[in-house]
């Protein structure tokens, strides 16, 4: 066909980074509020991360302490899911689509390389070093399978969360803290409010837009934060118990125990003086 065929194609074809290029298009109405932002309330609702990742930080500062890493990591990788997601949103474009589901990707491949239990370890893995190895390939397996389908990314990723829950049920069941198990019952109902919230824009947009409420998109991203707020304190508390014996975790809350609404967080115990 020649180089003039070719470059037709090129110019006809739309940009990866064009808006409204993406595979998926939320409930809420494009350019409504703004003329450069796509969905509004689904973009300035990912504050809620860039409040999250230093919030996290500033309350757990005692783990931070004596394990820096992981939650510097993960707090880091939170950034990127917020600013990402709000790249995504204004814009509808298909690289912002991807990197928006790929952050949340290597956000949980970080986290369970960090903190997944070594009890629960595969029986061919023997050492973290090793499951780091095979969390880094399965990532870049799935990060070239997202490029296939990204539409069916947000189904896998929320499927994780599943496992999760599994996961969290089994260290319930070990610990006698009533503070934690109520911290874990309140980060479920985070959680369940907030897949309730992306299901119904999904699936309920026709119901929505009739009565002029598209906006549950934004309740997700908002909802997931909260989410996360407790539930990584539950993760740390747990990584402390199996990777740091020498200390004991307490969970405290803030601003006080006496507050209605609280923020859970987790401090070190002195290790026990050897006699």
């Amino acid at each position: 066909f020649g180089v003039p065929f070719v470059r037709a194609v090129c110019l006809t074809m739309p940009s990866i980074f064009s808006y409204e290029s993406a595979e998926v298009d939320w409930c809420e109405s494009n350019f409504v509020r703004s003329a450069v932002i796509a969905e509004y309330y689904n973009t300035i609702s990912n504050v809620s991360f860039f409040l999250l990742s230093p919030a996290l930080l500033y309350l757990n500062r005692e783990y931070c302490q004596k394990k820096a890493v992981p939650l510097y990591f993960v707090s880091g990788l939170l950034l990127l899911v917020g600013a990402f997601s709000m790249y995504f949103h204004m814009t509808l474009s298909y690289v912002g689509q991807l990197l928006d589901e790929l952050s949340i990707l290597w956000t949980l491949a970080v986290a369970y390389s960090f903190w997944y239990p070594q009890a629960y370890f595969p029986k061919c893995i023997k050492t973290r070093r090793h499951f780091f190895w095979l969390t880094g390939i399965t990532t870049v397996i799935s990060t070239l399978m997202s490029f296939v389908k990204p539409t069916l990314n947000a189904y896998a990723l929320n499927c994780i969360a599943f496992h999760l829950l599994y996961m969290t049920r089994k260290e319930l069941k070990k610990c006698n803290d009533k503070r934690v198990h109520r911290m874990a019952a309140v980060m479920v109902m985070w959680w369940a409010l907030a897949i309730t919230s992306w299901i119904s824009d999904r699936w309920l947009c026709w119901l929505w837009q009739a009565i002029n409420f598209p906006y549950f998109h934004s309740f997700w991203h908002v909802l997931i934060a909260l989410s996360l707020l407790y539930c990584c304190p539950l993760v740390i508390y747990f990584d402390v118990t199996y990777e740091m014996p020498s200390f004991k975790p307490k969970l405290e809350y803030w601003p006080s125990d006496s507050w209605p609404v609280v923020v859970p967080y987790v401090t070190l115990e002195e290790p026990h003086k050897q006699c």
